[in-house]
């Protein structure tokens, strides 16, 4: 899993490429942890998540999300998805993902 981030006023965009699953978890974690330090320093309120070239995502991946959504909510950022398509797009849904992270219009 690649992540590349860019930073857009009080919005930061997570461009996610490759597999969120059990082996690349860990490296996701790490890596949102890491940029909600930096969004806090900045006063950046908003995560976008884009799901554009993630080709697999499994349950590990929605414990990702999940987990990451509480702790961004302690420090009042907002997570929001975009691009998720086909069987990902899926998996958010049925998982209730889009209920607390709003899927953007593309």
């Amino acid at each position: 899993m690649e992540i590349e981030f860019k930073n857009f006023d009080d919005c930061v965009i997570a461009y996610l490429k490759g597999e969120l699953d059990e082996f690349t978890a860990e490296h996701v974690r790490l890596s949102l942890d890491t940029i909600l330090e930096d969004m806090k320093s900045l006063g950046s309120s908003k995560l976008v998540l884009d799901f554009k070239e993630v080709n697999f995502m499994d349950s590990t991946g929605i414990g990702v999300l999940l987990a990451r959504y509480n702790k961004f909510s302690k420090f009042g950022v907002r997570i929001e998805i975009k691009n998720a398509i086909g069987h990902i797009d899926k998996i958010l849904k049925m998982s209730g993902i889009y209920e607390i992270m709003p899927k953007l219009a593309v």
